[in-house]
């Protein structure tokens, strides 16, 4: 009889540790980037590499397309438990944690290198604004900087008044520029800009070259402005109840392997973007420089203008500074 319990006890030990090892823990993400995009193309890549490191213990499911919604139904998902993670723009984490619209300030980067030394410096901070707020923040992606398209050109603020300008529904730091500017825009969900484009509803926007490109929004504009009106920040947020609802050993292994591909992607992004403009040149947009010294002048204070509105509403006084001085300290290093 104690053979047997022996026998027994040792069944069920096994058989549990068996069913233990064979657990699979799902994470649902979604995104509003296109198929075939180059977020998409790495997102893959991870959904394979992660499932294979972890031994099919974890599965990652990316819907793409903004089938689940735009940033902010995405939000909504994660509260509720539906969707585990998201990639964002700056509006949407800035729907979380306002603080973070300040890496979108208009004309405030001058050069990836910039975004990255700021970025980089600023990660920390940021991570424990996020985690306050139920999510963890994994690392930092972009959508690149962001240049206007337009039917008109525009070589001058004053070249504004002779167009309808898309404005991202909801998005106070937007809503401010273009306040600064004097710019009168059209309030529209993301999900809706093509289809306004096409009613001309609206005849300018802002986005990325590569965006312009995935989103077919350059097919209703003429025009670019060869200066950018800013950089936009994006992220991977994955809610805390979810991550610690993995086992450590593959909870490791996910956050790890989500940082490296986020690098990845902000990388190839970034060539992407790059190449995306002479795409954009040979299908017909052309490229016009600010009209002289005076009017890029005119740029920088609005972006100044903005940057000082939205202290105490977005920002605090003190990280603006912190901002400014780490900008400061790079091009005091880098001069050339």
């Amino acid at each position: 009889m104690t053979n047997i319990k022996s026998f027994l006890v040792c069944f069920v030990v096994l058989f549990n540790l068996a069913c233990f090892a064979q657990e699979v823990y799902n994470v649902k993400m979604a995104t509003v980037a296109p198929e075939g995009s180059s977020w998409m193309r790495e997102f893959r890549s991870f959904e394979k590499e992660l499932s294979a490191q972890t031994n099919n213990r974890l599965r990652f499911k990316v819907y793409p397309n903004a089938v689940q919604g735009g940033e902010k139904d995405v939000l909504r998902k994660m509260q509720i438990g539906q969707i585990d993670a998201g990639s964002f723009t700056g509006v949407g984490l800035g729907e979380i944690v306002p603080e973070v619209r300040i890496f979108d300030l208009p004309f405030l980067f001058r050069s990836s290198e910039e975004v990255d030394y700021v970025g980089d410096a600023l990660l920390p901070q940021f991570q424990q604004k996020f985690s306050a707020k139920g999510y963890f923040l994994v690392g930092w992606g972009e959508v690149g900087f962001v240049y206007l398209l337009t039917r008109n050109p525009i070589t001058q603020l004053n070249d504004f008044k002779n167009v309808k300008m898309w404005l991202w529904k909801g998005d106070p730091l937007a809503r401010a520029t273009f306040d600064e500017m004097h710019i009168s825009a059209i309030p529209l969900d993301i999900t809706d800009v093509h289809t306004s484009l096409q009613t001309g509803l609206i005849d300018g926007v802002y986005i990325s070259p590569y965006g312009a490109l995935a989103l077919q929004w350059y097919a209703k504009t003429k025009y670019m402005l060869n200066y950018p009106l800013t950089n936009s920040i994006g992220a991977v947020l994955i809610t805390t109840k979810k991550l610690e609802s993995i086992p450590p050993d593959i909870r490791t292994i996910f956050v790890s392997k989500t940082k490296d591909y986020m690098r990845k992607i902000v990388l190839g992004s970034r060539q992407e973007n790059l190449e995306s403009i002479k795409v954009l040149e040979k299908n017909g947009i052309k490229l016009v420089n600010p009209q002289n010294q005076a009017a890029i002048a005119e740029f920088e204070a609005a972006g100044v203008r903005t940057r000082e509105k939205l202290v105490g509403q977005l920002y605090s006084r003190e990280l603006l500074q912190q901002v400014l001085q780490l900008l400061d300290e790079y091009r005091s290093a880098h001069k050339n």
